[in-house]
This record gives C-alpha cells, sequence and structure tokens, in this order.
C-alpha cells in the first residue's frame, strides 16, 4: 500500500524501503519471513514522521523490497556495475542468503506482474506529487530516506559513515544542496560522505533534474544513527525514541536547510 501524506512545501520525503508487509501469495515462496525483512530500512517511516510538521510531503509504500524494490531501474539495469547489489525482485539478501525456496524465484511474468501492482503505483504518486508541487514552487527537494546497518561486508568494507549523502556524482542536485547539508553534518561531528558507497538508487537519478527545478538527494542513514543495532540473532533492535531524537538533532536543520534551499531558488 503507498501511503502519501500531502503538503505544500517545496519538499518530499520520499521512504521506499521502510515497508514490512509481505502478501500472502508471495509469503510461502520465500525461504523466511523474518530474512526477507531483515534488510528492510527499520523504522525509517517513524524516523522521518516530523518532517511533515516542516511542511513536507512525504510518500511512502508499506510493501517489503523483498516484493519488489521500488528504488531500482525497472529494465533491471544494475546501479552499481561491478559491485554486488540487490535488483528490482531481489532473490537474495545484502549478506547473500537465498530469499526463495529453490524454484520459487519469480519468473519475468511474476516481475512484471508486480512491477503493475507495486512498483509503477508508487512512482505514480510520486510524480503527481512533483508536478503538483513544482506548480507551487520555481523549485523543490526530492529527499529519498533510507537506512541500512552499519556493517554489511558483502556490499562495503568497514563501517559505514552514519550519513551518507547520494547526489549521483553531483547530477541530482545542486552542489550547493549537498554541500550545505554535508556542512550540517560536519558542525555536529557526525561522520559523512558525499556520493561514497551510495550514490542514490533509481529514484534520484530518475527525477533528479535540477534545470528544470527538481533537485532530489539520498540520504543512506547507518542504522547506528538512530537505533541500538543487534546481532541478527536478535534483530530486530528496538524503536528508540531517545536515540531517534539524538538523530532528529542533525535531521531536522538537514531537511530544513533543504527547503530554504528550494525557497532561494526563486
Amino acid at each position: 500500500m503507498i501511503v502519501t501524506a500531502r503538503n505544500d512545501g517545496p519538499l518530499i520525503v520520499s521512504i521506499p524501503h521502510a515497508g514490512l508487509e509481505i502478501p500472502a501469495d508471495i509469503a510461502p515462496s520465500l525461504v523466511s519471513l523474518n530474512r526477507a525483512r531483515y534488510d528492510a530500512d527499520l523504522y525509517i517511516d517513524l524516523l522521518y514522521a516530523f518532517a511533515f510538521q516542516l511542511g513536507a510531503t512525504i510518500v511512502r509504500t508499506t510493501t517489503s523490497r523483498t516484493v519488489i524494490d521500488v528504488n531500482r531501474d525497472p529494465s533491471g539495469a544494475t546501479l552499481y556495475p561491478g559491485q554486488f547489489t540487490t535488483g528490482l525482485c531481489p532473490t537474495e539478501t545484502f549478506d547473500g542468503d537465498p530469499l526463495y525456496h529453490p524454484g520459487k524465484e519469480p519468473d519475468a511474468d511474476e516481475i512484471a506482474r508486480r512491477r503493475a501492482a507495486y512498483f509503477d503505483p508508487y512512482h505514480a504518486d510520486l510524480q503527481t506529487e512533483i508536478d503538483r508541487l513544482r506548480a507551487l514552487h520555481p523549485a523543490i527537494v526530492l529527499y529519498e530516506a533510507h537506512s541500512i546497518r552499519s556493517v554489511v561486508p558483502k556490499l562495503f568494507d568497514g563501517r559505514l559513515p552514519e550519513f551518507n549523502i547520494g547526489t549521483n556524482s553531483g547530477q541530482s542536485c545542486a552542489p550547493e544542496l549537498a554541500h550545505a547539508i554535508a556542512t550540517i553534518c560536519a558542525d555536529q561531528q557526525r561522520s559523512h560522505v558525499i556520493d561514497g558507497r551510495f550514490k542514490g538508487g533509481w529514484t534520484t537519478r530518475h527525477y533528479g533534474q535540477p534545470d528544470t527545478g527538481v533537485h532530489a538527494i539520498q540520504m543512506e542513514l547507518a542504522m547506528r544513527t538512530y537505533v541500538t543495532e543487534v546481532p541478527a540473532a536478535n534483530w530486530p533492535p528496538r524503536w528508540d525514541g531517545i536515540h531517534a531524537a539524538q538523530a532528529h538533532a542533525t535531521l531536522r536543520p538537514i531537511l530544513t536547510a533543504a527547503i530554504d534551499f528550494a525557497k532561494a531558488q526563486a
């Protein structure tokens, strides 16, 4: 299900990976529902709920990324050539563990069905909100909200910085926006990087067109930024309001800076 909370400010927060729902017709094909939910951007919908108070529109899906990843290229092309990444309908976790029982992986017809049922409606809603807000503002910011476990050896070496800012190597937004966000992280002594391991997914790359007034930026948070991470055997970690409030101390000025940037483009 797609949930859209509309507002009139020049900011959209897109949350494509916080969903945990797995339809009953797909669940029996999976090795484990817990495994299928292990790579979720856990609690990101709760973490960014405050954005609505700032005037942001929030678009999210409650469907698990295991069903279909609405932040992947619908053609199936990889976002990171030469590096491991999961696909449009993932068949393995970030750790390389199989998601499906042998022979139960989605075939081309099933992928097409899921795209029509889940992927296309998400992007139709997102495009509607982009068009609506562009009619109200000379420029808007599309902020892609993500998170990932701090240590995922198959995806990256060592421990990920807390704040990972993606701009598709400077193509999806004006450099001033990325710089403003990085400066906030630096001022608060938060570890961060611009266009490191994560440069932005398909959504950032597809919609980010600064010349047309749509500036897209991805924020990939290391989960330790807002929860106390636990071993896989004890997953998931519990929501911690105190820990989340510490993250809000950085995220609130980041989103405010994005709004201020958009307004300054008039």
